[in-house]
């Protein structure tokens, strides 16, 4: 028994350091920006909830917008840990045109289908995140697939505590060349408030296929 915790313990612990690993790609350019984000759970009863989903995207700390996303869903619970979610977007994005300081609006809506499951072990969490999304960028019509696989550990094994470590690797591939669109990676700290809100703070970094950015995460979590 002693045996098999030490296997358990061991495989958590380098998921968690694969999580973790900065995938940086040699001679990438790095721009450091600041996402603010809120994450909104409302649960109608033991089956249904409602997503809601503010992010507010900037380029650099705060006030040059990069983008401003807007999401809501219905979901359904398969099981206690499993949940399936049919949702809609909207984004707002601002790019650079070239190497100039003049910016140019790209409005996209997207329609999106997502599978979430959930893992504990002992008092740590994982999760795995499957979603497709139908993206009307402008006049273009795109398909794009994602994977998130994340994990939550708590500092303390105290049920008093509120401090936790949190880590994910998202990869997001084109049904279209090319195929690889980008990949996220991101760690920080979390500190649950009570037990309807959280907040985290975290270092993200995003890399495509040419050059990467890094951003500042500020996140808040609530359900009610």
């Amino acid at each position: 028994m002693i045996e098999k915790r030490k296997i358990i313990d061991f495989k958590i612990v380098a998921l968690s350091v694969m999580l973790m690993l900065p995938l940086y790609s040699i001679g990438q350019d790095s721009n450091f920006g600041n996402w603010m984000i809120y994450f909104g759970n409302k649960k109608i009863n033991s089956k249904w909830n409602i997503h809601n989903e503010v992010q507010y995207r900037n380029y650099n700390a705060i006030g040059d917008l990069e983008q401003l996303l807007l999401r809501v869903g219905l979901g359904y619970n398969l099981t206690e840990k499993t949940n399936i979610l049919l949702g809609y977007g909207y984004i707002l994005s601002e790019n650079y045109i070239g190497g100039s300081d003049e910016k140019e609006q790209v409005n996209e809506n997207r329609i999106y289908q997502q599978l979430i499951t959930k893992q504990n072990y002992k008092n740590l969490t994982v999760q795995h995140r499957y979603r497709f999304e139908q993206r009307f960028v402008e006049d273009d019509f795109r398909l794009r697939l994602r994977y998130f696989l994340g994990v939550n550990i708590p500092l303390s094994k105290k049920e008093t505590n509120r401090w936790y470590l949190s880590a994910y690797n998202e990869i997001f591939l084109n049904t279209e060349s090319p195929i690889f669109d980008r990949n996220r990676l991101y760690g920080g700290f979390g500190y649950k408030i009570n037990d309807s809100v959280r907040m985290e703070l975290g270092y993200m970094n995003q890399f495509f296929e040419i050059g990467s950015t890094d951003q500042l995460n500020i996140i808040t979590f609530v359900n009610f």
